[in-house]
Formats: structure tokens, C-alpha cells, sequence
């Protein structure tokens, strides 16, 4: 036992060392440092995610300003025009748009861990296994395309309405087989943060479509058949622009030539591209249900019309948070591949802020100039005035979407695909849609009252992502990817 005098002269320096005048200074000082490493930390964090997010960004919006503009053109040909060009785009396409873009993102997850673990071969054998398999997959979806006219009658929509999307479907067959080579490419290049070239080669492709819609309609006088096929030439030359680039000397570490591999261990890959492929498309397909259901009220091709501009703006103002998605997706991949856990959790924070700043602003511009957003599609006046009824909640989606995509990327990157598609089939089927048509029909609240109820499932979708996010071992992520590399990794590692 210390004597009593041993205790007071060890307890001497310590209440002097907190009475000193010195001591709140220290602590500020240390308090400086640690900001500054953050605020470090946060800013290199931030020039990586930009480095991906800002050329994906203007991909996603000129990809995306390709449709506005084929919707603009047919809009001021008439309502009749722009609803089955709406019609044939947001349903039809959308419908395998979803599951192939959900299928490609599968490499989000294989090529970004492979490159973090800097296995570099690996990647082209899975981009060429995914063509393949999503080729495939567009053969089978191949006739929703050639039945659209019924199966849209089947779904309530008006006889002239869908006669005439059957018609623009037909239109969009070419369009659907890109989608199986150019998804696959995008992710192979941005996993190996090769956004640059995406970027030139969608800014090519959308100068490319300006000129071919100019001279189908105007020129060749072609209507809205010729609308249709100028999305269908657009895309062709974006995969082909990809395509080049990589064929040519542009991945000389990740791509050597086409590979016998590619058809080894297929269906394998082919349960991971159909968990990505449900998990993306149970989103995607979400949104597309509420245009259905709205073509079943009265006065339909007015509602159609309002939310269908709606759902355009919203998917124009989309590609920044599926952009923060694919750059989230690859961050945290190739940080999971080389082992760092820690590094991913500080990459999905960062990401997460920093798109909700974004939807914030774009949250302010909705409602400040909701009167107005309509004109570049439409100069009908029961149209805009329903798009100015329905701006409060394009505004509240437009919100929500800035954090839920993200959430989605970082279940990409760390392989949970599978998983939240159970998350997304619940909150999105069970309770959106049932919640959506009860405040729709029974409570009469027509299109207001279906996007609300749909809008809460995607609400309670995003809280569940954020607490599986927060709740998270990065380490025992980390530890997963690196176990993940070894099994599809055996087949190259032994080449």
C-alpha cells in the first residue's frame, strides 16, 4: 500500500496540470490538428470520388439528354405523340433498361475489387462472361418488345395510346440489344477509373443524336418513328465508341484479346448478375408502375403526360446520384479488394454528404420554379398546370434520391446484392405500391395519392439501408472481398 504522502505527490502534478492556464490550449491545439487531418482526409477522399463522379455525371446526363430531347421532339408533335413515346420508354424499355443495368453492375463489385487487389487480368474475362450473359438475357426479353401493343391493353392503358407505343417499341429493338455490351463496358472502365473516355464518348454520341433527330423529323419527315429510331442509332455509337477504346491499346493492363475463359464458371456469374440484376431492377421498375397505375384514371393521357415530364426531370436530375452510385460502388470495391475497411466506411460517408448537399440544391430549384419546369417538354396548358400540381413531390423524390442511390452503391461495391433485393422487394411491393394504390383509388387521390404511397415505400427502403450502412464491420467486409477474389479468382490466377 502507497503511503498517504505518495498518493498527495501523485496527485499534486495532476491538479496542477489541469489548473494550469496552458492546459485549454493544448487541448485546442489538438483539437486544430485532428480537424485538419479530417478536413485532409475528407478533401483527398473527395478529389478520388469526383474523379469518378464527375465524368460519370455528364455521361449519365448526356445519355440521359439523348431521351429528353427524343421526348422533346415527339411533345411538340402532340399529346397523343408524347405519351407513347413516354409510354414505350419509361415502361417498356425501362423494363429490361432495370435488369440489364442491374445485371452489368455485378462487375461493379468483381472488376472494382479485382482492381483494388490489383489483379488486373481478371477484369476483361468478366467483362467478356457478362456480354455474354446479358446478351443472352436481351434474346429472352426480346419479346416485350415485339408484344408491347397487348401487353400494354393488359395494363389499362387506352387503345391508341398503346397501339401506337407497340409501334415505337418495335422502333427501339436495336436500343435494347446495346444495352448488353455498353453497361458492361462502363462499368469495366470506371472500375478501373477510366471515366474520361466515357465522358468524350457520350458527349459525341449526344452531338451524333442531336444531328439524326434533326434530320429524321425535320428533314426526312420520318414522325415519331423516326423520334424513336434516332435513340436507337445515338446508343450504337456509344457502345461502339467504348468498344473501340478498349479493343485498341486503351486497357493494355486489363484487357489482352478475347479469352476461352470468358465461358468457364458462367453459372456462377450468372447467379450474381441476376441477384445485381433484381436488386437494381426492382428500383428501377418502382417508378415505372406509377405510370402504369395512372394510365388506369380518368383522363389519363393529361395525367400520363404530367407525370411522365415528372418522371423525366426526376431522371435527368437522377443521373448525379447514380453517378455518386457507380463512384460510390467503386470506391468502396476497390478499397474493400486492397483490404481496407476503414478507408471504405470514410468513402461512403463523404459520398453520402456530399449528395445530399447536391439533392438539397436541386430540392430548392424544384420548388422555387415549379411553374416553369414543364415548358421545355410541353406548351399544353392542362398539362402544366398538372406538373405544377405535382412538383411538391417531385421536389420530395428528387430529395430522397440523393441518399438512397448511394446506399445502393455501396451494397454494390460490397457485394450485398442479393440481400437487398429481399430489402427492396418488401418496401417496394409489399408496402409502396399496396400504400400507393389505397390513397390513389380508395382514397381518391388519383396520381398525387399513388406516387405519395409509393414514395413512403421507398422512404422506409432508405432507412433500412441506412441502419445495415451504419451497423457494418468494414474489417470483416474487407476480409470477405479478399475471400471473394479467391474463389472467382482461380481460373486466372492460374493462367
Amino acid at each position: 500500500m502507497p503511503s498517504n504522502g505518495a498518493i498527495e505527490e501523485a496527485h499534486v502534478p495532476l491538479l496542477e496540470d489541469l489548473a494550469s492556464p496552458t492546459a485549454p490550449l493544448k487541448k485546442e491545439r489538438v483539437e486544430d490538428e485532428e480537424d485538419k487531418v479530417l478536413a485532409k482526409r475528407v478533401w483527398i477522399e473527395s478529389k478520388k470520388l469526383w474523379h469518378i463522379v464527375g465524368p460519370a455525371i455528364f455521361s449519365r446526363v448526356t445519355s440521359y439528354s439523348m431521351l429528353v430531347i427524343t421526348q422533346a421532339f415527339a411533345g411538340h408533335m402532340g399529346d397523343l405523340e408524347l405519351a407513347a413515346i413516354s409510354i414505350a420508354s419509361n415502361v417498356i424499355v425501362s423494363f429490361d433498361f432495370g435488369l440489364l443495368l442491374g445485371m452489368a453492375s455485378a462487375l461493379e463489385t468483381l472488376c472494382g475489387q479485382a482492381y483494388g487487389a490489383k489483379k488486373y487480368y481478371m477484369l476483361g474475362v468478366y467483362m467478356q462472361r457478362s456480354w455474354i450473359v446479358l446478351f443472352v438475357c436481351c434474346i429472352f426479353l426480346l419479346p416485350i418488345y415485339v408484344f408491347a401493343s397487348p401487353i400494354l391493353k393488359l395494363l389499362g392503358q387506352t387503345s391508341d395510346v398503346a397501339e401506337l407505343s407497340g409501334i415505337v417499341s418495335m422502333c427501339f429493338i436495336p436500343l435494347h440489344f446495346s444495352f448488353a455490351f455498353q453497361f458492361p463496358l462502363q462499368r469495366f472502365l470506371q472500375s478501373q477509373l477510366k471515366t474520361g473516355v466515357i465522358a468524350w464518348v457520350s458527349l459525341a454520341a449526344l452531338v451524333v443524336h442531336v444531328m439524326v433527330s434533326w434530320l429524321f423529323v425535320y428533314k426526312l419527315q420520318l414522325g415519331v418513328v423516326g423520334t424513336a429510331l434516332t435513340l436507337s442509332v445515338s446508343w450504337w455509337v456509344l457502345a461502339i465508341g467504348l468498344l473501340g477504346y478498349t479493343l485498341f491499346g486503351g486497357c493494355p493492363l486489363t484487357w489482352s484479346g478475347f479469352s476461352i475463359e470468358a465461358f468457364s464458371g458462367l453459372w456462377e456469374f450468372v447467379k450474381l448478375s441476376a441477384s445485381s440484376g433484381v436488386m437494381l431492377c426492382l428500383e428501377n421498375w418502382y417508378y415505372r408502375i406509377l405510370i402504369v397505375m395512372t394510365g388506369n384514371l380518368s383522363n389519363a393521357e393529361i395525367a400520363v403526360d404530367a407525370l411522365s415530364i415528372c418522371m423525366s426531370i426526376n431522371g435527368w436530375e437522377l443521373m448525379i446520384p447514380f453517378a455518386f452510385f457507380a463512384a460510390t460502388g467503386v470506391r468502396v470495391a476497390n478499397e474493400l479488394g486492397a483490404g481496407n475497411g476503414k478507408a471504405a466506411k470514410f468513402a461512403t460517408i463523404v459520398s453520402v454528404t456530399t449528395s445530399i448537399i447536391i439533392g438539397l440544391f436541386f430540392w430548392i430549384l424544384i420548388m422555387a420554379f415549379h411553374n416553369e419546369i414543364a415548358l421545355i417538354f410541353s406548351s399544353s396548358k392542362p398539362v402544366l398546370q398538372e406538373v405544377n400540381k405535382l412538383s411538391a413531390l417531385l421536389a420530395a423524390t428528387i430529395l430522397l434520391n440523393s441518399v438512397q442511390p448511394i446506399l445502393s452503391g455501396v451494397a454494390v461495391g460490397s457485394g450485398w446484392q442479393s440481400y437487398v433485393a429481399y430489402i427492396n422487394l418488401g418496401c417496394y411491393y409489399l408496402i409502396g405500391v399496396p400504400l400507393g394504390y389505397f390513397m390513389g383509388w380508395i382514397f381518391n387521390q388519383g396520381v398525387m395519392g399513388i406516387w405519395a404511397g409509393m414514395l413512403g415505400g421507398t422512404a422506409i427502403q432508405t432507412l433500412i439501408l441506412i441502419i445495415v450502412t451504419i451497423q457494418c464491420d468494414w474489417d470483416k467486409e474487407a476480409e470477405k472481398a479478399r475471400l471473394h477474389l479467391l474463389k472467382w479468382g482461380d481460373t486466372e490466377q492460374q493462367h
